[in-house]
């Protein structure tokens, strides 16, 4: 009567407040089919604790705020299972006899049980050593199955300029004697971050030139960083529970986010990001499925891992970087990795090191975590000539979403810049002030409705709003068409003048779709066209954003912004933009792709890259153009990714 167990609990009964529980518990990983807890595929033993896998394995107080300290110990045979891996520091390993070995591995940081990770298998391996920022020489292992050790290198490139940019950025060295990595094809997850211990999906490990696109390689370089940020988000702090999901995977995606700009092109990963959250996150915040970064209840906790918790609440973290500033931003992240350290730590908890570090109320800002939905921001500019002030009203709206009838203003930092016609950026001196101001602020929308007043404008400015898409809101602002080009060919922002030239295209391009429909040739407006030719002027500046700039909205895009979608229309239109651009510009597009040519070998490298984006897009313009020779270009670039 002291216990009572079944195939979902334990109980103990009359218990010290203080002893050792000792389970023996057998299982069979060949018959888990669910791919939770450990599992056998294609001949290697795996684990998948994230969420509630580990209940799988034995009894457990499976929860993220049950941190312990693990020592593993696992036996094997040790022809058919040579690799025997576990969390922590390897501290004994030897023969047992009879073909069997073993392995004890301890890991001295405490960590919930979702964190425990176990491979035994047959598997090869790259091994490489990281210097700490203290001198610590830390072994690195990537496993992966034989044969694919060469496709790992890029991997471990990329886990060694992770490892420098965390230090370097946020502070945080490595803490074990070995990190490593488990790539395999059976793994029922893309990447899992286990203390000391990632398993990952190969596919996003193994790349060769043969096979692996500039995508693939910007893809394993982000999630490599991603998971092995996770140590100090999600690992050496954890969640507390799985309401504070964002906690660990919003803060981490906004790290990997920060690292990859700073690999790549800056803008074009603005870009990027923001393109995956109105096509995802957006989508999400406007349906039926809208929910809070932060949840306050589930029915099964699978549905937790959605773009809101994981892109928004990204977007979240970067929103504090920019009321706070970088320097403020690292302060309130010291303070919160030596507060919490070893701890299962809330958004509270986040949240509040921004307010001790910075002396900031931010109480109103926590709402980004609790209400659900996309604000919109309408934003409309007078300018008084002979005055020179430009008077800016921002009026903002949230509105219902399942669960939410009604919603509070919310704290919008909104990043601002205003436009001469010529080009030139004007300061934006507020009214009051006695110095000229900078030529770029961030104010705050705090009200339904707030009016901002800039003074010494010596011409009629265009507004330069949400630099750098300093927050996730729909901003709408009346602009023309000439207004939309100026920006496209001034804005010293790179995320907003690809923005003004989408928005500028996207509503050529459906005018001309309405004329495509009744039959007539749709025709490009010059104006695009010549803000494309600036564009080419700039070209060599950051090769990946101009190729970026040169690709018009696609056809799926341009159907989302068209109810009922014509997607024959909007297809010939979309071709005859690009075949205007191809005519007007195809010597320069010819001198751009014969200067871009090389014979060196590959590399994966960002600037690499940008060369090849950019030679690829002056490629797409002179086969629409009609080019025989660059149609023979095309065929070979398919070829060769082909082969």
């Amino acid at each position: 009567d002291a216990h009572k167990g079944d195939g979902e609990t334990l109980t103990l009964r009359a218990v010290p407040d203080a002893f050792t529980l000792e389970i023996v518990t057998e299982s069979s990983p060949a018959v888990n089919t669910a791919l939770e807890g450990l599992y056998l595929a294609k001949g290697i033993f795996c684990t998948q604790c994230e969420p509630e896998g580990f209940r799988r394995i034995t009894y457990f107080l499976d929860r993220p705020d049950v941190l312990s300290v693990y020592t593993t110990r696992i036996e094997a045979p040790k022809t058919t299972l040579p690799v025997l891996l576990s969390n922590g520091n390897l501290i004994e390993s030897g023969d047992l006899g009879g073909g069997r070995h073993f392995a004890v591995w301890s890991d001295p940081f405490p960590k919930p049980s979702y964190l425990f990770a176990l491979v035994a298998g047959d598997l090869g391996v790259i091994a490489d050593t990281f210097k700490t920022m203290n001198g610590r020489n830390v072994d690195l292992r990537i496993y992966v199955e034989h044969g694919n050790e060469p496709r790992a290198a890029y991997a471990m490139d990329s886990l060694k300029r992770a490892m420098t940019w965390d230090e370097k950025t946020y502070g945080r060295e490595y803490d074990l004697d070995i990190f490593m990595i488990v790539a395999v094809s059976a793994f029922n997850m893309g990447a899992m971050e286990n203390k000391g211990l990632n398993i990952f999906n190969d596919k996003l490990i193994l790349a060769s030139p043969e096979t692996a696109t500039d995508s693939d390689y910007e893809r394993i370089e982000s999630v490599v960083a991603h998971e092995y940020f996770h140590n100090w988000t999600g690992n050496r702090i954890t969640c507390r529970d799985w309401f504070q999901l964002s906690l660990k995977e919003g803060l981490t995606v906004f790290r990997d986010q920060t690292f990859s700009a700073d690999m790549r092109s800056a803008g074009v990963k603005r870009i990027q990001d923001v393109q995956m959250l109105r096509m995802r996150q957006f989508q999400e915040d406007a349906g039926p499925l809208a929910h809070p970064v932060q949840p306050q209840s589930y029915i099964t906790i699978d549905n937790f891992y959605t773009a809101t918790v994981y892109e928004k609440g990204a977007e979240v973290i970067g929103m504090l970087k920019t009321l706070v500033g970088p320097e403020g931003y690292r302060k309130a992240t010291d303070l919160y990795f030596e507060r919490h350290d070893g701890e299962a730590a809330t958004v509270e908890d986040w949240v509040k090191c921004f307010e001790d570090a910075c002396g900031r109320d931010l109480s109103q800002f926590r709402l980004w975590y609790h209400q659900s939905g996309t604000p919109v921001v309408e934003a409309k500019g007078d300018y008084d000539a002979a005055a020179k002030r430009y008077a800016l009203t921002l009026t903002q709206k949230l509105g219902a979403t399942p669960g939410q009838p009604e919603k509070s203003p919310m704290q919008i930092p909104l990043r601002l810049g205003l436009v001469g016609r010529s080009g030139a950026a004007l300061p934006l001196t507020l009214d009051g002030e006695n110095a000229a101001g900078p030529e770029e602020r961030v104010r705050e929308l705090t009200e339904a409705q707030q009016r901002f007043v800039f003074v010494g404008v010596d011409e009629e400015p265009l507004l330069s709003i949400g630099r750098g898409f300093s927050a996730p809101v729909h901003v709408k602002t009346p602009t023309s068409r000439a207004g939309r080009a100026a920006l496209m060919a001034h804005d010293r922002d790179d995320f907003n003048r690809w923005e003004a030239g989408q928005a500028l295209a996207t509503e050529m391009l459906l005018d001309m779709a309405e004329a495509a429909k009744t039959g007539a040739a749709p025709k490009a407006d010059n104006i695009y066209i010549d803000a494309i030719g600036r564009v080419l002027d700039r070209a060599e500046d950051d090769m990946a954003f101009a190729a970026q700039m040169l690709t018009p909205p696609g056809e799926g895009e341009l159907a989302l912004s068209r109810a009922p979608a014509d997607p024959e229309a909007i297809h010939a239109a979309r071709m005859a933009l690009i075949g205007a651009i191809a005519e007007a510009y195809g010597p320069r597009f010819q001198k751009l792709y014969d200067g871009l040519a090389g014979s060196e070998a590959f590399s994966p490298d960002a600037a690499s890259a940008g060369r090849r984006a950019l030679r690829n897009g002056a490629l797409r313009y002179l086969t629409a153009a009609g080019d025989e020779a660059a149609a023979g270009g095309a065929e070979s670039v398919q070829h060769a990714a082909a082969t």
